[in-house]
């Protein structure tokens, strides 16, 4: 389940891109298979244990995939040189971080000029909704702290010295999968609403019907979950 839209990042052959705030690595395995080289970094072990094993089982099954490593590191200091990367994904992660003014700085000191930067944040008014319904879906260990507002998101990356160039929404599916579960418990996986909702979207996911995607395309603009932001290093 991606975030971004591979016609905004253009051709990844041969790219250096980071995944910033992997996580368990979605964005970071797609990009290998665009044939890019990539680093997954995330500040929690446990979150990316197991991505390098991913990576060595996709260049196993297609040898021309690019090449990609792990990395335990936090988002305020990153291992890297200035100017290291091509790309840099930061898909829903500047909601969990403190300082989002310095991690931000920081991703502009990774990538390259001419270098672009990828950010996905919660949608301002699916995430009110469920913060005021559920408090137990972000009051958790290293849950949501803030919630954005467009402009805000627009604000922190152009603060950083990036220039925007694009925009959309994406998971509109996703939304009322989130509504349910914080209606009947975020942890309550016994309820029948939230089991028969699971299946399609587990059944979307795998299968990829053209109907739904349509679907999705046509609601993102008004119920899409997730804000997607593009800028460039100048």
């Amino acid at each position: 389940m991606l975030s971004v839209r591979d016609s905004e990042l253009g051709d990844l052959s041969d790219r250096c891109v980071l995944d910033f705030g992997a996580g368990t690595g979605r964005h970071a395995f797609w990009a290998v298979t665009k044939r890019a080289n990539v680093a997954a970094v995330d500040i929690n072990f446990g979150e990316i244990a197991n991505v390098p094993d991913y990576f060595k089982a996709l260049l196993e099954h297609d040898p021309s995939y690019g090449h990609g490593f792990a990395v335990q590191a936090s988002g305020l200091e990153l291992p890297f040189a200035g100017c290291s990367f091509d790309v840099v994904i930061a898909s829903e992660v500047f909601e969990h971080i403190s300082d989002d003014k310095a991690a931000m700085n920081e991703i502009t000191r990774v990538v390259k000029p001419g270098g672009i930067v990828c950010v996905t944040v919660p949608r301002f008014f699916p995430e009110t909704l469920y913060w005021l319904i559920s408090p137990e879906y972000h009051n958790v260990p290293g849950g949501h702290i803030r919630i954005y507002r467009r402009s805000q998101v627009v604000k922190l990356v152009q603060g950083a010295g990036l220039r925007v160039y694009s925009q959309h929404h994406s998971h509109a599916l996703h939304t009322p999968y989130w509504l349910i579960r914080c209606l009947v418990g975020v942890n309550n996986t016994t309820s029948r609403m939230y089991q028969i909702y699971h299946r399609f979207l587990v059944w979307d996911i795998t299968k990829k019907p053209k109907s739904t995607a349509l679907l999705e395309k046509v609601l993102n603009p008004i119920g899409g979950k997730s804000f997607v932001l593009y800028a460039r290093k100048d």
